[in-house]
């Protein structure tokens, strides 16, 4: 480690003095030392474990678990140096200075040389205020880059307490950041979070909570932080299936894809809701198919539609058996088909439902005739070709892709199973291609997967049932064989026999497994950003894979394209969650010459949208150019500016292909949520559409801006 870290430009030279930053490099040696030793100690703790048997039921568990925990731990360590020290923070009764960190950290002594920002005694680094301070006298966030210091903030929250050692500043390191250029990835903001939104962050996670908020209010931060906040805090998430986190688009994803791991957690899903199941949609449906599809209950609606291949037969059926005639009685199906309780899937049912049957019948036949063997029975009915038939009519193995399709191509299936279309909505949803998927046909897609389960996976099982069975059989050969060949005086071969040794004779591990479906949950605590486009049919998919309902919610009205008329609460309510609102109301991100000319374009068509106060001015004004100007722009801003992003936002992405440059985008507006870029071209923003949709694409295209907003226009009107 260098003697000093920091490396302050010569503009900062007032704050480059021993008295000012000493004390930290001291601390940070001993930081740097403990890193090396707890690096060294955490590989070998990883593969210990990792060399350790696997174990079964809870010990497997708990290896699992630490294994985890360890690695993450280890990416966090080979990731980070000294700069894994967030900031530091002097309470003001003791004088104790406690540094923040991504991570725990103690030395050898046990004394405390990192917090990690999660813990209690981190909160009020995040919460504190003038109004509020915690029990604060100052507090101290780093600006790291490279490994090195090339700047830092202090906070002063009583006059009394600041001392030569503190070097304030006339803005706070959170207004300072705003203004850095961005990048194909999330900035790391985690030293900078504000107190409205760390409370958000650490709100208990047991009743489901909804974060509203404009645009630049910090929503994706907080949700992301609180998911790893949550999986720190609490254990239960992690043990009831851990955390999903659901985003818009893929360019979302891979925009937010690296804040996790560098918060220390690296074990939370990502995804959109089309990657929950693996069929891809080809299209998108017309608005009025799209607003039909998204009010149905695709589970309700996929549930009726396979209910009808699970109706019981209502004659008797005679079977010829060595032990004389048996009769199958209508009571003897119905029995059957009801013994499952409808909690496993359709095709997984029809094998329970079978061997239900076969226990029914063996015991008929056994009651009448005690010389019997139930084994050799029920080997003997198992074969019967009309048995197998009728089963077969009345329970099929079913495709959940022909039940999905069969919905639209088949007025007459839709009708009976949405009962609540009218005729002409029916016929509207009808199409000539059963499985050309489109984006509104996902929830039923994954309905009729869980509903009906996969037919390949079930092909894959019963295969490797008939092998364990036909292994079985080869092992009990085997077994008597060495049993007859013993002619030793303890016979110790008979202890063969028992079924311990015997199964201790089989190796399962040679056999196929599956591979779990690893989006299909549960989960134990969702997040969902950009929740306010959600249809109803998409919120069924989240809430069959959230049994407890622990939802965070994330979203703003007035960013829903299709429009959002009622409260969060009533919106979410006859779906089953009862929501807690929390709102954030200042704009950190888009400058204050942007959202004066962004709010009037969202309060045309919303008048009563919740527009955030920016507190920032970018000191450059909107300005309004030809479209065979935008070029020339770009190239311009890219040879002033080494570092930042462009993105040119337009109905035609295609015309703009000419533009190739690494820190340069061209998306629609429908792509660009949860997005930002330093300089946001947008082209002629009237062709976006009109409406609420048209009027939402063009105030969520302005507000990407962090520093530039720039409009241009095939033809401007003098």
């Amino acid at each position: 480690m260098p003697s000093t870290v920091f490396n302050l430009p010569s503009r900062l030279s007032a704050k480059n003095t021993s008295k000012h930053i000493a004390a930290d490099d001291a601390h940070f040696a001993r930081i740097s030392a403990e890193i090396d030793s707890e690096l060294a100690t955490v590989e070998s703790r990883l593969a210990d474990l990792r060399r350790s048997p696997g174990g079964s039921g809870e010990s497997a568990l708990d290896r699992d678990v630490a294994i985890h925990r360890l690695s993450s731990e280890l990416n966090l360590l080979q990731r980070f140096a000294v700069d894994i020290c967030l900031g530091r923070m002097v309470f003001a009764d003791s004088g104790e200075v406690v540094y923040i960190g991504r991570m725990g950290l103690r030395d050898e002594s046990g004394h405390n040389l990192l917090i990690d920002w999660r813990a209690p005694m981190a909160e009020p680094f995040f919460a504190a205020t003038l109004a509020e301070p915690m029990g604060l006298s100052t507090r101290r966030r780093y600006r790291w880059s490279n490994g090195l210091i090339t700047d830092y903030w202090d906070e002063g929250f009583t006059s009394a307490s600041v001392d030569e050692s503190t070097a304030l500043d006339d803005q706070s390191a959170f207004i300072a950041s705003l203004g850095s250029s961005r990048s194909d990835k999330m900035h790391d903001v985690l030293s900078t979070i504000q107190a409205d939104q760390d409370s958000i962050i650490r709100a208990p996670a047991d009743s489901p909570l909804v974060v509203d908020g404009g645009p630049g209010t910090g929503k994706t931060v907080v949700a992301l932080h609180r998911a790893a906040y949550l999986l720190y805090s609490v254990p239960g998430i992690a043990s009831s299936g851990g955390l999903l986190f659901v985003g818009p688009n893929p360019a979302y994803l891979s925009y937010v894809d690296d804040v996790l791991p560098r918060l220390g957690e690296d074990g939370v899903r990502l995804c959109t809701l089309d990657d929950l199941v693996p069929e891809t949609a080809v299209t998108d449906d017309d608005e009025r198919s799209a607003r039909l599809k998204g009010k149905l209950n695709p589970g309700a609606v996929i549930d009726r539609a396979v209910s009808i291949y699970e109706e019981a037969p209502t004659t008797a059926l005679t079977i010829d058996t060595t032990w004389g005639e048996l009769s199958v009685t209508p009571g003897d199906w119905a029995t059957a088909f009801t013994t499952h309780g409808g909690d496993v899937d359709h095709n997984t049912a029809r094998d329970l439902v079978w061997n239900e049957l076969l226990d029914i019948l063996t015991d008929i036949v056994v009651e009448a005739d005690e010389e019997a063997e139930p084994e050799q029975v029920r080997g003997f009915i198992a074969q019967d070709p009309d048995l197998r038939e009728v089963l077969t009519n009345a329970w099929p193995i079913l495709d959940p892709l022909d039940i999905a399709g069969d919905l639209w191509s088949v007025p007459a299936y839709l009708g009976l199973v949405a009962p609540d279309l009218r005729d002409e909505d029916v016929t509207w949803l009808q199409r000539s291609g059963a499985r050309d998927w489109t984006k509104a046909d996902i929830p039923f897609l994954d309905a009729a997967r869980r509903r009906i389960g996969d037919p390949v996976d079930l092909r894959r099982r019963r295969r490797a049932e008939a092998e364990a069975a036909a292994e079985q059989d080869r092992m009990a050969d085997v077994v008597a064989d060495l049993v007859a060949a013993d002619d030793s005086e303890l016979m110790q071969m008979q202890m063969l026999k028992g079924e311990d040794l015997r199964g201790a004779l089989d190796n399962p591990s040679a056999r196929e497994t599956l591979a779990p479906d690893l989006l299909a949950g549960p989960y134990g605590h969702i997040i969902v950003d950009e929740a306010q486009e959600l249809t109803d049919a998409q919120w069924h998919m989240l809430l069959d894979r959230c049994p407890s309902k622990s939802f965070t919610i994330v979203g703003d009205p007035a960013q829903a394209r299709h429009g959002f008329l009622q409260t969060w609460d009533e919106r979410l309510s006859h779906l089953g969650l009862n929501v807690e609102e929390v709102h954030l109301s200042i704009n950190y991100r888009t400058p204050a010459e942007v959202m004066s000319r962004a709010e009037p374009v969202i309060r045309e068509v919303i008048p009563h949208a919740n527009v955030p106060h920016s507190v920032r001015q970018s000191g450059v004004p909107v300005r309004h150019i030809r479209a065979d100007e935008v070029l020339s722009l770009v190239g311009a801003w890219l040879d002033s500016h080494s570092q930042g992003v462009v993105c040119v936002i337009t109905m035609e992405p295609d015309a703009w292909n000419v533009i190739q440059a690494e820190r340069v985008s061209v998306m629609r507006p429908a792509e660009v949520k949860g997005l930002e870029f330093d300089l946001v071209i947008v082209v002629d923003p009237p062709c976006f559409g009109t409406g609420v949709q048209g009027g939402v694409d063009r105030y969520v295209s302005m507000t990407r801006a962090t520093a530039e907003l720039v409009t241009a226009a095939h033809q401007i009107s003098v």
